[in-house]
């Protein structure tokens, strides 16, 4: 696992190398956690039942942090942006 995810983050640091230059945000984002989602609720319900203590992620804010991503200014641009619930162990 880990070592396809280090290729991801190769592949996309050497994108935003490669078309950077030409005025391509290529940033790569990381949701770290449960997204609240039909399966989650499913299948994990254990994990669905820290909702209400931010313990799984909002699709919402994950579309508000890919839209801010988005608006960013050419002189502030995030490459690698993680994210994750509040109550998400490291």
């Amino acid at each position: 696992f880990s070592g396809a995810k280090h290729a991801l983050r190769a592949l996309a640091q050497s994108m935003a190398r490669e078309l950077g230059p030409k005025g391509i945000h290529v940033a790569h984002p990381i949701i770290d956690g449960a997204i609240d989602t039909a399966f989650i609720r499913e299948n994990f319900p254990e994990r669905y039942a820290l909702k209400d203590q931010d313990g799984i992620v909002d699709p919402r804010h994950i579309a508000d942090t890919y839209w801010m991503l988005h608006q960013q200014p050419r002189s502030a641009w995030t490459h690698e942006l993680d994210i994750r619930p509040w109550m998400e162990a490291w």
